[in-house]
């Protein structure tokens, strides 16, 4: 018991902050996707490989996809299960197999408290460097864990409230002007668009978008501008056409020629590829205006959490975002969103095949359920 009463503090619930229910047994209604065992007073991890198809081929500036692969997780301990994740797109260096090698090492029988969850996180980070789709996959198996424990989703764990969500965008991909077109009528019920741009038609993508509607813009290059002359140039256009911020418009690796875009340009900048730890944060204060957190790159939701921290301390915006995803792991980053001034937690719709039900959106903006943990459950067949 003293193990969950540090955990309570730690997570700013200390007595008289919240009246939590009695332990809710959430994994009734929410059926393993694995084979069940008996109930243990040990962890037990789980992980499967699974392949998201993607409603439309996917383009940013530098590769096009169909496909995702993911891993699968759960972790069970006296008969809940909690279930975790890991997006694994190409350009990260993840794979099925490096997944399968990194997972394969993780013990937990060692730990009889899923309480003790700096300790675990600390053990799983020791195993092998970076891996941290693969890290996520368990972090986040942990927390929805916990967070069914408790009976409360993780968003009043962390003392967030849900109304505070954020719209979240809805991404569309490079591609033709009549597909561009079409994907935009499919995104009615999102009131914010975010547009993949980096190549030579960045202007036609942006011009046919508005031929269609005028609803806000946020913009993600992928590093594809070279030059920040022609940048800002662009840049300056962009504001002029409804666009609220510019993700990630040149190389990770330019801090002096993005730091020189930051103090010139009319529109917020927002790291990226160029943020992707705790550890990154500091560096870019002062080079971006804000960061971009994804829980597949920085290790899972305590380590987002703590990069959110850092970022308002900075002054700096926050956005969270995600890979292409199940709605388990949307969920588990929604969970944080109350505190982001934009989300981006498109990933679940962008696939045919989701498992999950979870975080939904309506009229554009994310609603969190109140299911305990992440909020998710298995969808009926």
């Amino acid at each position: 018991m003293s193990n969950r009463r540090n955990f309570l503090k730690y997570s700013g619930l200390a007595a008289g902050s919240l009246l939590l229910p009695a332990p809710m047994p959430a994994a009734k209604g929410c059926p393993s996707v694995f084979k069940k065992s008996g109930k243990s007073t040990m962890m037990k991890l789980r992980f499967r490989p699974y392949e998201l198809q993607l409603r439309h081929v996917f383009t940013i500036a530098n590769n096009s996809r169909t496909t995702t692969p993911v891993m699968l997780t759960e972790v069970e301990f006296d008969g809940i299960i909690g279930y975790g994740e890991a997006s694994m797109p190409p350009y990260l260096g993840e794979s099925h197999k490096t997944a399968t090698e990194f997972l394969s090492k993780v013990d937990l029988s060692s730990f009889n408290d899923p309480f003790e969850l700096e300790d675990i996180i600390q053990y799983i980070d020791s195993l092998a460097a970076g891996n941290y789709a693969a890290k996520a996959s368990v972090d986040i198996a942990l927390h929805d864990l916990i967070g069914k424990i408790l009976g409360q989703p993780w968003h009043k764990l962390w003392g967030l409230n849900p109304s505070k969500t954020p719209n979240t965008s809805f991404t569309i991909g490079m591609d033709t002007p009549d597909v561009v077109r079409e994907k935009v009528h499919e995104a009615d019920i999102y009131k914010i668009l975010k547009v993949k741009l980096g190549r030579d038609n960045d202007r036609e993508m942006i011009q046919t978008i508005r031929s269609v509607t005028d609803k806000p813009i946020c913009v993600d290059v992928n590093q594809g501008w070279k030059d920040k002359h022609m940048a800002l140039d662009m840049i300056h256009w962009l504001a002029t056409q409804g666009v609220v911020f510019v993700e990630q418009p040149m190389s990770r690796l330019a801090v002096d020629d993005m730091a020189w875009l930051t103090e010139n340009s009319p529109l917020p900048t927002m790291a990226d590829e160029a943020v992707q730890t705790v550890y990154d944060v500091l560096s870019v204060h002062k080079v971006y205006s804000g960061i971009n957190i994804k829980l597949m790159k920085c290790g899972g939701m305590r380590n987002a959490h703590k990069m959110a921290d850092m970022a308002k301390i900075l002054g700096m915006k926050v956005m969270i975002g995600c890979m292409t995803e199940t709605s388990c792991a949307v969920s588990a980053a929604a969970q944080l969103s109350p505190i982001a001034d934009w989300a981006d937690l498109d990933g679940n719709l962008l696939i045919s095949n989701d498992i999950y039900d979870g975080v939904n959106v309506v009229d554009g903006k994310m609603t969190l359920s109140q299911l305990p943990g992440i909020g998710i459950r298995m969808k009926s067949k």
